[in-house]
């Protein structure tokens, strides 16, 4: 896309013809990335429902061990963070480069939030004996319950690890676009970078709002 003088926008990369085309084609990127993801979360998830109705017993108890109010903060501060993010790309598209700033950095703010509160979760659940291993010991289980329990552990640490994992790279990504948001790289005209890191956190947050309930809550519902 060439401006009144014939010049090419600094972010139009050479293979495209204009920014039109290479927002389209890093749109389209970004949706096949995320069909890789869910390949990839989906093998954990499929395993979880085979151990689970296996061993629902077991399951259920161990999902008693877990931290709900802990566990709904994160889901709520994830929420939170969907909503900063889509507001972060309104205000690039409509060049408000303070709002997209403040947006990114509440975005940021909130997912360090989210891997703190998942911190002190794990922290609790080395000191009660509770990281699959030798130490493993659940609480008022027999043994045979306790090493089905064992399994529910594997796949949380597993399931949550990769979702923290998968946070850190979505929090470096905004501290790279905050960079460039801050010296104005972004506008009506070029704001592809926003968008993508967007559809990837909210990618993100919605395999959270999975794991929260099959995580926490098994069993709790119906004054079980």
């Amino acid at each position: 896309m060439a401006d009144a003088h014939g010049t090419q926008h600094p972010a139009l990369k050479h293979h495209f013809d204009n920014l039109g085309h290479q927002h389209e084609s890093t749109t389209l990127g970004i949706w096949f990335f995320l069909t890789t993801e869910v390949m990839f979360f989906g093998p954990l998830f499929f395993a979880y429902t085979l151990y689970r109705n296996a061993s629902i017993e077991a399951f259920t108890l161990a999902s008693h061990h877990q931290n709900v109010t802990l566990g709904a903060i994160n889901t709520v501060v994830l929420i939170v963070s969907s909503l900063t993010v889509a507001l972060g790309v309104y205000f690039a598209q409509t060049n408000n480069r303070s709002g997209l700033v403040w947006s990114l950095i509440s975005t940021i703010i909130l997912g360090l939030v989210f891997l703190g509160i998942k911190a002190i979760e794990y922290r609790d659940h080395f000191q009660e004996h509770l990281f699959p291993g030798a130490n493993f010991h659940l609480e008022g289980a027999t043994a045979l319950v306790e090493k089905k329990a064992e399994m529910f552990y594997f796949l949380y640490f597993c399931m949550t690890g990769l979702h923290a994992i998968h946070m850190v790279i979505g929090i470096g990504l905004f501290l790279y676009i905050l960079r460039r948001a801050a010296r104005g790289d972004f506008s009506s005209e070029y704001y592809g970078p926003v968008e993508v890191t967007g559809l990837y956190w909210h990618f993100v947050d919605i395999v959270w709002i999975f794991l929260f309930p099959l995580l926490y809550l098994i069993g709790r519902h119906g004054g079980a």
